[in-house]
């Protein structure tokens, strides 16, 4: 992805907090505050969604509040036909929340598709892993 230079200023504590939060997590602090800026614009648009990191490392979209991400709960969406209710009910969560949750979709339907893809592939990978162990054991 091409990148364009601009310049900020920033307060010497908060490029301190900057650099040391880039150590910690192992990267520059151009990338942090590359991931940082775009996710902070995307929450100023959808303040019902979050970031959270998963177990590879992965950083997606969820649900303020809830342990759902946007892939869950878009594949509870499409399970009951686009009814936006009847989703809430499922979930037990508010209708508010689903729509929050279809709105970032649409906004960022191919992120969203290629953290599903991951899911599904990890999912399968460890399906995979308990058949082997199963013939292993007889």
């Amino acid at each position: 992805m091409a990148t364009t230079q601009r310049s900020f200023r920033l307060k010497p504590a908060t490029l301190e907090l900057l650099d040391e939060h880039a150590r910690e997590a192992g990267i520059s602090a151009n990338a942090l505050t590359q991931r940082l800026l775009d996710e902070s614009l995307r929450v100023e648009h959808h303040p019902l969604i979050r970031f959270r990191e998963g177990g590879s490392g992965t950083r997606f979209p969820a649900l303020v509040g809830r342990r759902l991400s946007v892939w869950d709960v878009m594949g509870t969406v499409w399970v009951e036909g686009g009814d936006i209710a009847a989703t809430a009910e499922y979930l037990q969560i508010s209708q508010r929340d689903i729509q929050a949750c279809v709105d970032y979709y649409a906004d960022f339907r191919e992120e969203v598709d290629a953290y599903g893809a991951e899911q599904e592939a990890a999912a399968e990978r460890v399906h995979r892993q308990l058949e082997r162990r199963r013939a292993a054991v007889g």
